[in-house]
């Protein structure tokens, strides 16, 4: 068709050859039809191209944002078929369906939803721009539609087959698993995790109440709430969740951890899904947090992490050491997994043999030798370490040194040609130094054998489709860490709030750094005892980033925003 609108267009006098000529490049650079790279050169609006379309064509045009979709109708056509073919199910009149179409030329989309729904085809057309925007909005509501029928329906199974029961009274074993194999119970979960996956969630929370049960999504580290079932029913969803996950249905009363395994079929993609199950019996029920192991969201690319330049120079220069300790410290959910997981992909190559004692290992890694921790046999950090040197290693990285034991075998393998990498839970990377020692290692040992240390914390990217420049007083921006200078000039980005951020103004999430390279001026402070403040006021006099000041630097870039950064960071 792209061809016969152009030279048409160009007919009726609309446009130049040599449009028509930029457009076609466009299109061939854009992949996009004729009509969209003509709006996008600014040559033609959305409108004039559905006008001429309608006019040539004999079609009626249609304006999508002041027309009704009815959710019956949407429901005839699968979102998939909506997408590949553009066009969207408008309204039904006895045997005639209307579809809104960019393309009215389309006979065999026709054909296709003709065959597939069994009606008569009535075409009108809508430019692409408003048909997406439809897709969108008539899809996502009609899932939600499905959710709140699926809830209904669960709520009249509740009536009839799952009664809620006092303390005394527990449901029978038999029952339970009736109740958790029920079609809308299943399918309800199935959406859960689903859904949990779409919004890019890192955990999915449900939380039985007195009066109310709760599901919610961590999304970019910020909790949101997304849907209440009714409480009659957290039994049956809460064994469906510990049948997926194979634990003991029948034990209420001792938390239990399990996987979820899933192989989906996501907008005509096919996907793995790794869930962590952990339970936990409550007051009111169990609750049950499921952490989402996406391989697609690790990433492995150290330059993406969000390291500033000099920053990344100096970790990566203690990563390639033949040996020593390079530790990286923070919270949990403060992404120091990533950070590890990128400096073994870094370094993994067929020369090496690299060996990690993890609990739980999160991902599997190629050409990494990981062993999951079992604490109930003795398998823990000290007792891997232990086999771990006589097993010839290059790099070792262990999970987190929790104790005294592990602590002191690290940081030998680390004087014996070893590179080790590891995590601990401090606030910022010169208190690192002070745990180690209060541990019980001595401050000689801390000195030669730990050559750098990574502390971190995670942060929302302000969403680039909604962020707008913000006025700030300069006397806040000081308040906040600004220089008086940098107060005059800096401007501050935040999201007003749009349909790709869920109206948060945040999509995605990135690292704030606080790297402190242990050398010779830090070492003699080391081993004359010194505070952790000394240390950090050697070490920011020696060039390091505080995790204040990099968050700072975000805020510079646009990247985030002040809040953001107060709420992760100290002054």
């Amino acid at each position: 068709m792209s061809q016969r609108l152009g030279d048409l267009l160009v007919k009726e006098k609309i446009i130049t050859t040599e449009q028509l000529d930029q457009a076609i490049k466009k299109q061939k650079e854009e992949n996009c039809r004729l009509g969209a790279a003509l709006v996008k050169l600014g040559v033609m609006t959305d409108e004039d191209v559905t006008n001429f379309l309608s006019k040539q064509y004999g079609v009626p045009a249609i304006n999508l944002s002041y027309f009704e979709i009815d959710a019956a109708v949407v429901k005839l056509v699968p979102v998939e078929t909506a997408k590949r073919y553009q066009i969207l199910p408008l309204s039904r009149v006895g045997a005639s369906l209307t579809i809104a179409m960019v393309d009215p030329t389309n006979v065999f989309a026709m054909d296709d939803i003709k065959f597939m729904t069994g009606f008569n085809i009535e075409p009108v057309v809508a430019s692409e721009a408003a048909i997406a925007a439809g897709i969108e909005k008539a899809y996502g509501e009609n899932q939600q539609q499905e959710i709140d029928q699926v809830i209904q329906s669960m709520a009249e199974l509740g009536d009839a087959d799952v009664e809620l029961q006092s303390e005394q009274e527990e449901m029978d074993l038999a029952d339970l698993e009736r109740a958790a194999d029920e079609a809308p119970i299943v399918k309800l979960v199935n959406i859960i995790l689903t859904d949990a996956v779409k919004r890019g969630a890192s955990d999915i929370h449900m939380e039985p109440y007195e009066k109310e049960f709760r599901v919610r999504f961590r999304i970019d580290g910020v909790l949101q709430s997304i849907m209440t079932p009714p409480i009659k029913l957290k039994d049956a969803i809460t064994s469906r969740v510990k049948i997926m996950a194979k634990l003991d249905i029948s034990e209420k009363r001792l938390p239990q951890d399990g996987r979820i395994m899933l192989k989906v079929n996501l907008a005509g993609r096919k996907k793995t899904l790794d869930f962590r199950v952990s339970t936990l019996p409550t007051l009111w029920g169990e609750k049950i947090v499921m952490r989402l192991l996406d391989k697609e969201n690790l990433r492995l690319d150290m330059t993406k992490l969000g390291f500033e330049s000099e920053t990344l120079v100096k970790f990566e220069k203690a990563i390639l050491k033949p040996y020593g300790m390079v530790l990286v410290t923070g919270p949990t959910g403060s992404g120091k997994t990533n950070t590890l997981y990128s400096s073994i992909a870094r370094l993994n190559t067929p020369e090496t043999n690299i060996m990690t004692a993890e609990d739980p290992v999160e991902f599997q890694l190629q050409g990494v030798n990981q062993v999951q921790m079992k604490e109930q046999i003795g398998l823990n950090f000290a007792a891997a370490l232990r086999a771990f040197l006589r097993q010839d290693p290059n790099i070792i990285l262990v999970g987190e040194i929790r104790d005294f034991e592990t602590a002191e075998i690290a940081i030998k393998a680390a004087l014996t040609g070893h590179l080790v990498l590891s995590t601990l839970h401090t606030n910022g990377a010169p208190e690192t130094i002070t745990r180690l020692m209060n541990m019980g290692i001595e401050p000689f040992l801390v000195a030669t054998a730990v050559h750098l240390i990574c502390a971190q914390r995670l942060v929302r990217r302000v969403c680039s489709e909604c962020a707008e420049v913000v006025d700030v007083p300069q006397q806040t921006l000081i308040e906040e860490g600004y220089t008086p200078q940098e107060a005059k000039t800096v401007k501050i980005k935040k999201g007003k709030g749009c349909n790709a951020c869920n109206n948060t103004g945040y999509k995605g999430r990135c690292g704030l750094y606080e790297v402190m390279e242990v050398d010779d001026e830090i070492k003699d402070l080391i081993l004359v005892g010194a505070s952790s403040l000394e240390l950090k006021k050697k070490a920011i006099e020696r060039g390091m980033l505080t995790l204040r000041r990099s968050g700072l630097v975000k805020v510079m870039q646009g990247v985030t925003t002040l809040e953001e950064v107060a709420r992760e960071t100290i002054h």
